[in-house]
């Protein structure tokens, strides 16, 4: 086990949360058992590191943070916190069960620096929570000092999205790696914390893209390889035209001079190829179901710099 390579999953939203579904516990539990069964592969293979997604999560938090208006509301770091163990904790038991009694699965709630002086501390880009009628936006503007995007449903508050810049909690996740755990962690981005100037850490009103902290915890554990879990099958040019057609394999350099959605997939190539330019390995982007498939570059898009060009 201690010699097995080292593997980081990042699970999109979608892969506890499909599109369409109503946001209930039975069903994410349904959609947890699958991911489940496909992770438990996986750690027979290699040492396994979990993060997942928290959008819709966290913005049912929100939600039911923020239903009675006489009381103030929990600041975003801790509903970070309070996804990280709910859907850690259904992780956790549905791997270790399909893993049986010899593996042991560890949800590690983890804290991600951020740098106060980040320019995007002063932007509020990343849309959060529920969607507010334009009155009630108004009024918890004035209340509550929050900053608003327009959407197709309403309006949602939006708060800054800085760069990650340490995974705080590695020394715990390497520690549960050498007894033999499967560890599930970084969670949503992480809980966004800023070191004032004495030293201590504070908790931040920010949300971390969960790509970037994952790809940031995988370089910084050493990974071999490193797994962007979404729900389709692998990143394509031209998505959703009738010239569409999917990447197989690809160089970073290659990949970052094509134009792909800012709010899916764009996130999504950065992260892989910032892992692979940095460590050498290679990264994947592809459908979980798939994952068995992709060390033989059968599914999913296989990310490296030892390619020479692009593949569709």
């Amino acid at each position: 086990m201690p010699d097995d390579p080292l593997l980081v999953v990042a699970l999109g939203a979608g892969a506890l949360q499909r599109r369409g579904q109503p946001l209930e516990a039975a069903t994410m539990l349904v959609n947890v058992r699958h991911a489940a069964a496909h992770l438990a592969r996986l750690a027979q293979r290699y040492r396994l590191v979990v993060t997942h997604g928290n959008g819709p999560q966290v913005g049912l938090l929100a939600r039911q943070n923020g239903a009675h208006r006489e009381v103030q509301p929990c600041p975003l770091d801790v509903l970070d916190a309070q996804s990280e163990g709910l859907i850690g904790y259904l992780l956790e038991q549905e791997i270790a069960n399909q893993l049986g009694a010899g593996r042991h699965v560890a949800t590690l709630l983890t804290r991600v620096e951020i740098d106060p002086d980040d320019p995007a501390m002063a932007q509020a880009t990343k849309p959060v929570g529920p969607a507010y009628a334009k009155a009630e936006r108004d009024a918890l503007a004035r209340e509550r000092g929050w900053r608003f995007l327009p959407g197709a449903d309403g309006y949602r508050r939006a708060v800054p999205s800085p760069a990650p810049r340490r995974v705080l909690n590695l020394q715990a996740v390497q520690a549960l790696l050498e007894r033999g755990m499967v560890v599930v962690c970084a969670g949503g981005g992480g809980i966004p914390v800023l070191r004032l100037p004495n030293g201590e850490l504070q908790g931040a009103e920010a949300v971390i893209d969960k790509d970037s902290v994952s790809s940031l915890l995988a370089r910084q554990l050493q990974a071999q390889m490193f797994i962007v879990a979404t729900d389709v099958p692998a990143v394509a040019l031209d998505w959703c035209q009738p010239t569409q057609r999917t990447i197989r394999s690809a160089p970073p350099r290659a990949l970052r001079t094509l134009p792909f959605a800012a709010g899916s997939m764009a996130p999504k190539v950065a992260a892989a190829c910032d892992f692979a330019e940095a460590t050498g390995h290679p990264a994947v982007i592809g459908n979980l179901a798939d994952a068995d498939r992709f060390a033989s570059h059968e599914a999913g898009t296989w990310i490296s710099t030892e390619l020479g060009g692009l593949r569709t």
